[in-house]
């Protein structure tokens, strides 16, 4: 961030060398902080908030390099171009068909005239050092991902440039860079479902500001153009330093500068907040306006609850892509209700949810709980809640492949908190159990 002067930081000058670097450059905390003179702790959290923003990409044993960012609309399909980034592989050949989508990706490992049934056009053929399964693949109509760092002969090579279909080579086995693929698709649908702030405001459209030496009338003038009650008050740098409400200028003559009546310290977002969290915020503070700003506070866009709470309400008809942990966690669990309409969920533990005593993850548990929690505040009032707090006795340890029984109860319900409590049953007796407040974020 800059300074109160306009300096410029030392973390602000890591990000800005970071965004310098040329597309696959290999990046060291080590060597960055030898470079720029700082401590290594500095340069490791320039380097974390360079990977938030997309500038660098973490590879699995190859390690952190610089990566052309990636737009939020990206498709869910991966490139050949990203594909050979991911395995940290050299094209052999087909290199003027880099650009183009991978539809999904097979294993070769099986005779010829079953590899066949299994390959179309815009696939990725993995395969070790087998030319007649790369020619085959090339045919029809697929790229090759050749496992083990083995090449092939020139005359595959020559039929892949015709075809513009890429032939990629890697020193990595199989079951690797298959899980490398694997993982990079799933971590680009889960980003995609999880919306942030830079996917809803519009960085172009005009911003109302108010400066220290406005005036109370200003801001008059401004609240009956846009029917808001309050805005961003901004610096020479255009750094968000305040924020002036309505009640700020209660009492106030009209022609009273800002500058001893607004708000220190505002609240703000950035692009990479996620609106879940923007949304909590706004409700928690009773604001329906946010400032939108940079690494260095300076103002990019305002956002209104409005716009946050009706994105999320449309983000909920896409498909659900992408399974997170707490996805999975909750896949096995099935609703219920019993005789009194009251919902209730059942489910098995799984071997994946035990801990390292071979008993349930005391984290799985809570997790299971505050799931339940969630559905059952969201169908007593129909909206989205966020946990707040929680209590939790394990009274009993349970053992994988035993079936769960949650039963959430509210117990006190309000506009915009709901207090439950989440018994956890295993045969009809008592295993564990919780007390958590959730807060309505619509």
């Amino acid at each position: 961030m800059e300074g109160h002067d306009g300096t410029v930081t030392k973390h602000e000058q890591l990000l800005t060398h970071i965004e310098n670097l040329k597309p696959a450059t290999k990046i060291s905390v080590r060597k960055l902080a030898k470079e720029m003179g700082v401590s290594e702790g500095t340069a490791y959290r320039a380097v974390k908030e360079a990977e938030n923003i997309g500038l660098v990409l973490t590879k699995e044993r190859i390690g952190t390099v610089r990566v052309e960012k990636k737009p939020r609309n990206m498709s869910d399909q991966l490139t050949f171009t990203e594909v050979v980034e991911i395995v940290g592989g050299s094209v052999l050949g087909g290199i003027e068909g880099q650009t183009k989508t991978l539809n999904k990706y097979v294993i070769g490992a099986m005779k010829l005239d079953a590899m066949v049934r299994y390959i179309d056009a815009g696939s990725l053929l993995i395969v070790g050092n087998r030319e007649d399964a790369h020619r085959l693949a090339l045919q029809h109509g697929a790229g090759v991902l050749i496992t083990g760092g083995f090449g092939t002969s020139r005359e595959v090579k020559m039929l892949a440039d015709t075809l513009n279909l890429p032939i990629i080579s890697s020193k990595y086995d199989t079951f690797t860079v298959a899980s490398m693929i694997n993982r990079a698709l799933f971590d680009r649908l889960i980003k995609k479902k999880i919306m942030i702030v830079e996917d809803v405001v519009n960085l172009n459209t005009k911003m109302h500001v108010l400066r220290p030496f406005s005036t109370v009338l200003d801001f008059e003038l401004l609240r009956e153009e846009t029917g808001h009650s309050r805005f961003p008050v901004v610096d020479d740098w255009n750094r968000v330093i305040g924020m002036m409400t309505y009640k700020d200028v209660l009492g106030a003559a009209p022609t009273q500068t800002l500058d001893k009546l607004y708000s220190r310290n505002p609240i703000t977002a950035n692009l990479q907040t996620s609106l879940a969290s923007a949304s909590h915020t706004m409700v928690w503070e009773g604001v329906e306006l946010l400032p939108v700003v940079d690494r260095s506070r300076r103002l990019l866009a305002v956002i209104t609850r409005r716009e946050v709470l009706e994105a999320m309400r449309d983000a909920k008809k896409e498909p659900q892509l992408g399974e997170t942990f707490d996805d999975l966690i909750w896949n096995g669990f099935e609703e219920e209700r019993d005789e009194q309409g009251r919902l209730f969920y059942r489910g098995v533990i799984t071997p994946q949810m035990a801990s390292h005593l071979g008993t349930i993850s005391e984290g799985v548990l809570t997790t299971l709980m505050t799931q339940a929690a969630l559905r059952t505040a969201k169908d007593a009032r129909g909206h989205d809640h966020v946990l707040e707090n929680i209590t939790t006795f394990f009274i009993r340890p349970i053992q994988i492949e035993e079936l769960l029984t949650i039963r959430p109860h509210v117990l006190e319900l309000s506009r915009k908190f709901c207090k439950l409590e989440v018994e956890l049953l295993v045969d009809g007796a008592l295993a564990s159990k919780a007390m958590m407040n959730v807060q309505n974020i619509d």
